[in-house]
């Protein structure tokens, strides 16, 4: 069973499964953070249904845009999606740590991704086979993170989008090869502890490290359940395709 979705206010409709992993604000954020100009190439490690690409290829248009996908099922319903935004977004199924020679061939101006956020052991209850894959590492984060900078340009920025309980662990990995890395802690209120964070960095810069300040996703203490409560950035990103600059 699938659903249909709107993003940046019924600019994109998105097919993605009722059950399983769903695309909600995390890739919209990403994608607007991306630093990408008409004419580069942009690659999506992990897309799933596309959300992130298309977002991104809707704020700027001329991108070359590619995808990785491990889930077939997700495969399938990116292509559509692109198909019925009518943007085209090369998807391609494939195991990270196992890609096609010609995209090992290949290195990127920009490049985004949403990893699977959760450790194995730190469940506490099962998920359905779709959503633990697309929720629950298979591959460590280092790792992730090493192979993802492999198809990187130098000069080229790499954008990610986890927990905040992860950055060591994040920058310990990117700081090897990057530099002119921002952190973005994302807080749902004001007041509220960060849950996630944008990282972007630039691969071979020497620049020193950024801590920006949080961007809050909703105003007030609480959710009213009787409107919208998103601050008025947060609004321009999620409505209306806005840019999030690092």
């Amino acid at each position: 069973m699938e659903t249909q979705d709107t993003f940046l206010n019924q600019r994109l409709i998105i097919r993605q499964p009722r059950n399983g992993y769903r695309a909600a604000t995390d890739p919209v954020f990403m994608a607007a953070s991306v630093p990408a100009r008409a004419g580069q190439s942009i690659l999506d490690i992990g897309c799933g249904v596309g959300v992130a690409s298309l977002c991104l290829g809707a704020r700027i248009s001329g991108l070359s845009l590619t995808g990785i996908e491990l889930q077939m099922e997700y495969t399938k319903l990116a292509k559509v999606n692109a198909a019925n935004n009518n943007l085209y977004f090369e998807v391609i199924n494939s195991d990270l740590a196992n890609l096609p020679d010609a995209l090992k061939q290949k290195s990127f101006d920009h490049i985004m991704t949403n990893p699977p956020f959760f450790i194995p052991e730190t469940l506490s209850k099962p998920l359905d086979s779709g959503k633990l894959l697309a929720n629950v590492e298979t591959m460590k984060l280092g790792e992730w993170i090493t192979l993802s900078l492999k198809r990187l340009k130098s000069h080229g920025s790499f954008t990610i989008i986890h927990l905040a309980e992860r950055l060591p662990e994040i920058l310990t990995h990117m700081g090897q090869s990057c530099g002119n890395i921002r952190i973005l802690p994302i807080s749902s209120r004001k007041e509220h502890p960060a849950k996630r964070i944008i990282i972007q960095a630039i691969k071979g810069s020497k620049s020193p490290m950024k801590l920006l300040p949080p961007f809050i996703v909703h105003d007030g203490d609480q959710h009213n359940k009787d409107g919208n409560d998103y601050s008025l950035f947060a609004e321009k990103i999620l409505r209306h395709g806005a840019e999030l600059d690092l």
